[in-house]
């Protein structure tokens, strides 16, 4: 079975589908790995790493795709490229399926059996394939480093002969993984940290890392099967605002991180809450490529309101390339050897397994996966 791998075209991606490590891993396998030359280049892997490692790079972008019966990479196809993948080929990325359906119509219509990292189920077995969540814990880290940055005020307290100076203080909003991440590293920068979810459950987790816990009763809130937090109706997403917003105002650095799987970001800082702020502070809005948290902020831009710098760059793991590289590769090897039959060499795609049911999309010129189905009105 021949993988291939595409160099990444998407604007300011700098992530690889797979690392020289695991090439030579899937190489041991059996596999014949055929990468697109510079596929690793942005995330600091040369070509020559690749040759080491048993892969074969090609100048051809073309015959990379066309060849394989496997192609790994982190972002969707165009439609000029999934009219070179052959029929019955196994497809794994990011894909975006409930946004992009005549993407994935055009992946049906190609016979292309694609795989969307995004639906990885949140279950014990699928943890090491979720992809989602080994991405959001290195963006939720690059929030932190961008608002340190960015803000005039250093994060530690420090006790100088010129005087003491206090720990800035850091409001998080939203205990996913990647707040979880972001409130872990504002803590190590020695900032004063306060969080708040709307799913009460994740409280101790938030305080086991040293952060305050910020409470505001919004009625019946809780959590999807999978982990996410459910959708606040309009009046709790108020009270909500109401209740920040006198911590908003006294933050040095505020950072959110609220997402809805499949849905718009819901907004939860309004301009008056951003105009309450001193100026000087720093918001990260990582929920930006999904609509914002944050009203006024713009993708890929650092917008100036009053004196306080609204952030709302996109791709946050791209900024540390090479080890979200190294993740992303490693949950998708973990998905190949979780339905590799190495006797028949081929992937033994179950459609009655938990995580097949959930990830595969397209499959024998169908739109299989129920959800999609339903977003598609099929």
């Amino acid at each position: 079975m021949q993988i291939g791998v595409p160099k990444e075209t998407f604007p300011g991606e700098r992530r690889t589908g797979l690392v020289p490590a695991n090439a030579k891993k899937l190489v041991g396998y059996g596999f014949r790995v055929v990468v697109e030359s510079g596929t690793g280049i942005e995330s600091g892997f040369d070509d020559e790493a690749y040759v080491q490692a048993g892969a074969t790079v090609s100048d051809d972008r073309r015959a990379v795709l066309a060849d394989a019966d496997l192609v790994l990479r982190v972002r969707k196809p165009s439609a000029e490229e999934i009219g070179w993948l052959k029929e019955n080929a196994v497809h794994v990325s990011f894909l975006d399926p409930f946004n992009d359906p005549d993407l994935i119509g055009a992946m049906a219509a190609q016979g292309v059996t694609s795989l969307s990292m995004e639906m990885i189920p949140r279950s014990t077995i699928a943890q090491k394939m979720d992809a989602l969540s080994s991405q959001a814990n290195l963006a939720g880290y690059v929030t932190v480093i961008q608002a340190a940055y960015h803000c005039p005020k250093v994060f530690p307290m420090m006790m100088t002969p010129s005087g003491t100076i206090r720990p800035a203080r850091v409001f998080i909003i939203g205990a996913g993984v990647a707040g979880l991440q972001a409130i872990a590293t504002a803590k190590r920068l020695g900032a004063r940290v306060e969080a708040f979810d709307t799913r009460p459950v994740v409280a101790e987790q938030v305080r086991s890392l040293g952060a305050k816990f910020v409470e505001i009763d919004l009625g019946e809130v809780g959590q999807t099967d999978q982990g996410y937090a459910k959708a606040l109706t309009p009046e709790q997403i108020e009270l909500q605002r109401q209740g920040q917003k006198e911590i908003i105002a006294a933050s040095d650095v505020v950072i959110t991180t609220a997402q809805l799987f499949g849905r718009p970001a819901p907004r939860i800082i309004t301009a008056d809450m951003v105009a309450a702020m001193q100026p000087g502070s720093v918001i990260v809005d990582m929920a930006v490529e999904t609509g914002g948290n944050v009203e006024g902020s713009q993708l890929d831009k650092i917008v100036d309101v009053g004196g306080v710098k609204i952030i709302g760059l996109g791709n946050l793991p791209s900024e540390v390339s090479r080890n979200a590289s190294e993740m992303y590769s490693n949950n998708l090897v973990n998905l190949i050897e979780e339905f590799w039959d190495a006797d028949a060499k081929v992937l033994t795609l179950d459609p009655d397994n938990e995580i097949v049911r959930a990830a595969v999309i397209t499959r024998d010129r169908q739109v299989v996966n129920e959800s999609v189905q339903a977003k598609m009105g099929t």
